[in-house]
């Protein structure tokens, strides 16, 4: 049982009202969380046929389960499900709140508030404020990254640097690793930081909608056209672009982005003349694009524009000290949307978020810190609230710094190092002289490489699990060898 006050249950009220904003579901099914944005008005439909607003693949859940009801209220409506439809409730008894169980009947509806969790079948859903960030640490100032890593913090200096300079940017690492973050933390650092941040998902729209989304289209360009529309790259004027999953792009609109970076202008579906735009562009990916070149699947000319230059997320395995920080704040807001004060984390708990390998990364650490702010109804948020797979797998070895590729032009492989104090002294002079106006090249050079030698000297020469402590495709780890001259080690021999 936790504590509540009167403004706490006026808060709740409130979102009633209509003073909730913007407003998302988000369903825990399958051990994973998807979020699904809710309209201001109108109907929206839950079930596992996928003809429904909001499938949800459980067996528990009947076809057609359920209908939450937007508008100046919210209610959900039961449509006669074989599971049964429960609402999780917290109510006051003097200075205590209890959690109850609220079974709806059969085609009866129910008001919500936002906050309350509902059971269709065994499948958890809960309404909840949208929000485009994804934490802010107390005094880092709203919308504000947790960077606390000296490896990130690095990185991110080296951003900042970045962000002046009108140059393309590809982000690698990860799947929820923090690219779209950082994205986001260059434009708000940039000259062009009061225009418009744009994210283009280039995964989630088909062939057909992308290019009409990506360039506009001229009235009557095709059958459902009745009116000439902007492209998402003209609503960016004067902003940046980030073109997340950038890797996903079809070969037909590879070619026509190349033609829009080169000059930069834009031609509209069923246009007959190209329109200038004053964008800058940022990209993401989680694949190996110099891989992709080399099977044929993404253009060369297309990766030498987009990699002006390259930096490199750490996955959130190899930053261990921000994973109890990022619980935290994430906590906090979770709890802030149910009308609750912020639960604290019982030790054990900690090392079982820092013992879990995060293949998700940052992703996977706040849907399972949501779930468990959810599910545990308290004040303090224990081991078994956070539900993972393999809470006792090890850690990863402590993070060696960000990985930076900057791929402008063949880089000048530096002479080969017998041993890893050379390669360190000649870094440091690299590093030295990368201090000069213009050489950031040389700086992240410098860097780059000393990491490197750093992680192979940590896994006893192993390539393989160097490149995997560095979030680093093997195949490009082994190129980054051979450029910068680093010969490649044998294994160790353990003494006996």
């Amino acid at each position: 049982m936790s504590t509540r006050n009167p403004a706490q249950n006026d808060a709740r009220n409130d979102a009633q009202s209509g003073a909730h904003g913007a407003l998302e579901l988000a369903v825990f099914a399958g051990g994973r969380v998807t979020r699904h944005p809710l309209p201001a008005e109108g109907r929206v439909s839950l079930g596992r046929s996928k003809e429904n607003d909001v499938p949800i693949d459980d067996s528990s859940v009947s076809r057609r389960h359920a209908i939450i009801h937007l508008g100046p209220r919210i209610a959900i409506e039961d449509l006669g499900s074989a599971n049964g439809t429960r609402l999780r409730r917290e109510r006051s008894a003097g200075p205590t709140t209890k959690l109850l169980e609220l079974q709806l009947e059969q085609g009866k509806t129910m008001e919500l508030s936002v906050g309350d969790a509902v059971n269709l079948g065994s499948t958890l859903i809960v309404i909840l404020p949208r929000e485009g960030a994804t934490s802010a640490a107390p005094g880092q100032g709203q919308g504000e990254p947790i960077v606390l890593d000296p490896a990130m913090q690095r990185l991110y200096a080296l951003a900042e640097r970045v962000a002046d300079a009108p140059i393309t940017v590809l982000l690698l690492g990860e799947t929820g690793a923090g690219k779209e973050v950082l994205a986001e933390h260059i434009h708000r650092r940039s000259p062009r930081a009061q225009g418009p941040f744009l994210r283009l998902n280039c995964a989630a729209l088909s062939e057909s909608l992308l290019e009409s989304e990506l360039f506009g289209h001229e009235k009557g360009a095709f059958t459902s056209a009745g009116q000439a529309k902007q492209g998402l790259l003209e609503t960016a004027e004067k902003g940046t672009v980030l073109l997340d999953e950038v890797g996903e792009l079809p070969p037909s609109i590879q070619v026509k982005l190349l033609r829009v970076l080169e000059d930069r202008k834009v031609m509209r579906v069923g246009g007959l003349s190209p329109r200038p735009i004053d964008v800058r562009f940022l990209s993401a990916t989680n694949r190996d694009l110099a891989a992709e070149v080399k099977r044929g699947a993404f253009r060369e000319d297309l990766f030498f524009r987009l990699n002006g230059i390259a930096l490199t997320i750490p996955p959130l395995r190899a930053r261990v000290s921000e994973i109890a920080p990022l619980a935290r704040a994430l906590a906090a807001r979770t709890a802030g949307a149910l009308g609750r004060r912020a639960p604290a984390f019982a030790p054990e708990t900690l090392t079982a978020l820092e013992a879990h390998r995060w293949p998700g990364n940052i992703r996977e650490l706040r849907n399972v810190i949501e779930r468990a702010v959810v599910l545990s109804g308290g004040d303090t948020l224990l081991p078994e609230h956070l539900l993972l797979d393999d809470a006792g797998t090890p850690p990863a070895a402590a993070p060696l710094g960000p990985t930076l590729d900057t791929s402008l032009a063949p880089v000048a492989a530096p002479a080969a190092s017998a041993t890893a104090a050379k390669v360190a002294e000649e870094d440091a002079g690299a590093a030295r002289s990368g201090q000069s106006a213009g050489d950031l090249r040389s700086e992240l050079d410098a860097i780059e490489r000393r990491r490197i030698v750093d992680a192979l000297e940590q896994c006893a020469g192993n390539q393989t699990q160097a490149a995997a402590l560095l979030g680093m495709p093997r195949r490009t780890f082994v190129a980054r060898l051979d450029a910068y001259g680093i010969p490649r080690p044998r294994k160790r021999k353990s003494n006996s």
